[in-house]
């Protein structure tokens, strides 16, 4: 029987094509070229599975047009690039890479949480515009991160490993909220407390965004909440664009509503509000939370993985939804 056909949709690492060709006819993108929504359909017109990696949009048109697709396999931990509820509709598998990227993601967290709170941005660009010409007391004196309080909102896997660093390797206190408490073993384990929103908001001095984007999350840091932080607090988002209002963030940096902020996501990535180019007192990385070479090859084969246990064996290793399996042989 003909192998199984299978689109990888970006440029990925060659040992991932190579894996994927012992099992099904591979058709790449290592060209790396950003398909519109119809040149993607073009493309997966006769493929059973699709590689990924949370920037392709697999919505209901798409599913319509694609009657041969059995699974999209997500070489990343969010998945708001799915709808879900059509691709169950349809018999379409999801899949995501959760659990393989935690503790890289948790490290970088805390890189851009110090960042944020010590200036280091702000005071490189200084030193490189040739603006340092002496030493000075308050120059760039930033917030202390070591025994201050960690906000952390959504509390995951990612955010029980940002908080175990807060409390164990820096002495933080660590507050938190979710949709619902964890289990008293698990908040012992990470020294935290649950609060609500409005407490978490008031009383954190870093607050790190760590909750997947959904409409409910959209807009969840918004004008009114920024409002309610401490003027001397800093935000660290991680999570997904959209969660926060990017332009009532850029308004409360300029006006000084809180001290810093931190971003490695944003709404319409890779683009960012020209509002929070012009403020100086924002870290701003591209969307790289979890690049570390051996963190993005592991997320790569758990996509690998997801499409061969699916489309060979019928068992997928992290399915998002329930689809049934008729394996081919």
């Amino acid at each position: 029987m003909d192998k199984p056909r299978v689109l990888v949709t970006r440029a990925i690492f060659p040992q991932v094509i190579a894996n994927l060709a012992q099992h099904f006819e591979v058709t790449s993108n290592q060209a790396d070229e950003l398909w519109s929504p119809p040149q993607l359909i073009e493309q997966l017109q006769g493929k059973q599975g699709v590689f990924t990696t949370g920037s392709e949009r697999i919505d209901a048109a798409l599913l319509a047009a694609c009657p041969e697709l059995r699974i999209c396999a997500n070489m990343a931990v969010g998945y708001n690039n799915f709808d879900l509820e059509a691709m169950t509709a349809a018999g379409v598998l999801g899949t995501n890479a959760p659990d393989v990227l935690t503790e890289t993601t948790a490290d970088f967290a805390f890189a851009l949480l110090l960042a944020t709170a010590r200036r280091i941005s702000e005071s490189e660009h200084f030193l490189r515009a040739g603006q340092w010409s002496r030493w000075s007391y308050d120059l760039f004196a930033g917030a202390e991160v070591h025994g201050s309080t960690l906000g952390i909102l959504g509390m995951g896997r990612i955010g029980q490993a940002i908080a175990r660093r807060g409390a164990h390797g820096f002495g933080m206190k660590v507050i938190y909220h979710n949709r619902s408490p964890l289990d008293e073993a698990t908040q012992q384990r990470c020294a935290a407390r649950y609060v609500s929103l409005q407490g978490l908001l008031r009383e954190a001095d870093h607050l790190v965004l760590v909750l997947p984007y959904s409409g409910a999350s959209h807009h969840i840091i918004g004008a009114a909440e920024l409002a309610q932080m401490k003027p001397t607090a800093t935000l660290v988002n991680i999570a997904r664009g959209g969660i926060v209002d990017d332009a009532a963030l850029a308004a409360a940096l300029q006006n000084r509503i809180i001290a810093a902020a931190g971003l490695d996501v944003f709404e319409g990535e890779p683009k960012v509000h020209p509002d929070l180019l012009r403020v100086p007192n924002v870290v701003l990385t591209p969307h790289i939370g979890s690049a570390t070479l051996a963190t993005r090859q592991a997320m790569a084969q758990l996509a690998v993985d997801n499409l061969v246990g699916f489309l060979v064996h019928g068992k997928p290793v992290t399915p998002l939804n329930e689809v049934r399996a008729v394996p081919d042989k």
